[in-house]
């Protein structure tokens, strides 16, 4: 079982490797003679999820025959857990995460229960940054102080943590070097709001071999920034200190 967390949305033409993998673990949960049962969670900010579902969808149907589970997010309300009952992959899409935490917050203890069992977990951007214990939701601020632009915010004005779907023991930001959101791991770190956090690039991934584990692999074309506090932090922004380690895939061996 891995869990796939990935610094942006689908792009199976540009980043086959993910859907690759989680496409090959899934197969190998489903029961001999079925098909893997695949539940996707999507939302969509116009009101149409259910058009979001090929993008996550059509890439694995191509590498496995699988059924797919629609978990269409704001339609009707957040989540019902049993969607996730008895699957053998979750994927989560990309999009608006303050949506997303929203929608499928509520099914957390389930989607936890599944991946903890051996259930392989896909999160795309929004379906990264709500896998974390401390989820990262959103903001631009720290005490006032901008530690990425507004644009980057999704609607949030100060850096905001809840209760995630509780998968890694670190934050996840994403669209790191693309977007600037680097700066606000760093920040959300050198303020003491968490300990660690991971920002990964777009077109990069990284993955844990077991809820919470603490070491992951990475793959991609990118960096993921790991951003750990050090002793003797201050309070607020000012008076923290983060140490960042810069980290890629490594070479493929002979």
């Amino acid at each position: 079982m891995s869990i796939f967390l990935l610094g942006a949305g689908p792009d199976a033409e540009a980043f086959p490797e993910v859907f690759d993998l989680f496409a090959a673990e899934a197969a190998l949960r489903a029961a001999p003679g079925r098909s893997p049962r695949i539940a996707v969670a999507v939302h969509d900010s116009g009101g149409a999820p259910l058009n979001r579902l090929p993008e996550y969808a059509g890439p694995l149907q191509e590498r496995i025959a699988c059924d797919v589970v629609p978990v269409l997010l704001g339609n009707g309300g957040p989540a019902d857990p049993a969607a996730f009952a008895g699957v053998d992959g979750v994927v989560v899409g990309g999009g608006l995460t303050p949506a997303y935490w929203k929608g499928i917050n509520g099914a957390g203890h389930a989607i936890r229960d599944m991946v903890a069992g051996g259930v392989p977990y896909l999160g795309f951007s929004a379906g990264a940054m709500v896998a974390p214990e401390q989820a990262l939701i959103g903001g631009y601020r720290i005490n006032g102080i901008e530690v990425c632009g507004e644009e980057c915010s999704e609607g949030l004005a100060d850096l905001d943590f809840r209760q995630g779907l509780g998968l890694a023991p670190f934050a996840v930001d994403v669209h790191a070097a693309q977007a600037g959101t680097l700066s606000r791991a760093v920040g959300a770190v050198a303020a003491g709001l968490v300990d660690h956090a991971v920002a990964i690039d777009e077109g990069t991934a990284i993955i844990l071999a077991a809820v919470d584990a603490r070491e992951y692999t990475v793959i991609g074309a990118g960096t993921c920034w790991d951003v750990r506090g050090r002793a003797g932090r201050g309070p607020g922004l000012g008076g923290g200190a983060a140490v960042v380690t810069a980290r890629t895939a490594e070479p493929a061996r002979n």
